[in-house]
């Protein structure tokens, strides 16, 4: 486990961590992980970003480079350092969090497909601001805000057929992890065709925990389940538990499981009691 730090930007871009890393942002602790597929020797296309703005706010973030489209780790890259610059452009300006979030996807949907290779990324975000969280999204990349009795306050919707349809109850949860189209993804930074889902403002309680994930956390451990473990305990155990358990499904599944071998990143938070 690192130190503790308080530096206002951090970025997590192709790297493959032992350890989860720990700073602090927004009155309370962040927890950051990711890690490479396993056995792949290719770069880590999830990547994290954690951008503070001040003593009670601040912005996660999370992009996953489309393994199957060129520069995948690259586009994951540009997307967070858009977004990063947008927020603290619109910090500096005298802006809201709200308008550089927006901005920084708009720049980095303009970003990636300037590459002019076919690249995409996913991108989630949360707007951490006095004690309110907002979800921002792109593609299959999703958020969980979880009571400390296991209430699950917010799920974000995976941009993906089976996403759409687990969310309208055609599939369940376990049932989707087996399907065929899962890898499919229907929204992404660097298409022409991008759309940002903005979820409501919520109140953060002081036992509420966040976290923000790729599919390579999803895709073999089911949001529920995640939830379960994210719930209580400290931060730092939870993150190490949740990293090991996924990795333990990627190569070794129990009977029924689901396992897809991928890139990993996942990104808690917790307010300070």
């Amino acid at each position: 486990m690192s130190t503790e730090t308080a530096n206002p930007v951090r970025f997590f871009l192709d790297v493959d961590l032992r350890k989860v890393e720990v700073m602090s942002m927004a009155s309370g602790q962040v927890v950051v992980y990711t890690a490479r597929c396993p056995n792949k020797e290719t770069p880590n296309e999830d990547a994290a970003a954690v951008v503070g703005c001040g003593p009670n706010s601040g912005v996660l973030a999370v992009a996953d480079g489309f393994g199957g489209q060129p520069a995948g780790e690259q586009a994951a890259q540009l997307a967070l350092e858009a977004l990063a610059d947008a927020v603290e452009q619109s910090m500096a300006g005298g802006g809201t969090l709200r308008a550089g979030i927006l901005d920084g996807f708009e720049k980095a949907n303009e970003a990636v497909t300037a590459l002019g290779v076919g690249a995409a990324t996913t991108l989630a975000a949360l707007e951490i601001d006095g004690g309110q969280v907002r979800s921002y999204h792109v593609g299959d990349s999703l958020a969980l805000i979880v009571g400390q009795r296991g209430k699950l306050k917010l799920q974000t919707v995976s941009h993906s057929p089976i996403g759409y349809a687990v969310e309208a109850g055609w599939l369940g949860e376990e049932e989707a992890l087996h399907h065929e189209d899962l890898h499919i993804v229907s929204n992404m930074v660097g298409s022409p065709e991008m759309r940002i889902d903005v979820g409501p403002s919520l109140e953060l309680r002081p036992r509420d925990t966040v976290l923000l994930g790729s599919d390579g956390l999803f895709d073999n451990v089911p949001p529920t389940e995640v939830a379960e473990m994210i719930r209580k305990g400290p931060l730092t155990e939870v993150a190490g538990a949740l990293a090991s358990e996924c990795g333990r499904r990627m190569r070794a599944p129990g009977a029924g499981q689901a396992s897809k071998p991928d890139d990993v990143v996942l990104v808690l938070y917790r307010p300070l009691v």
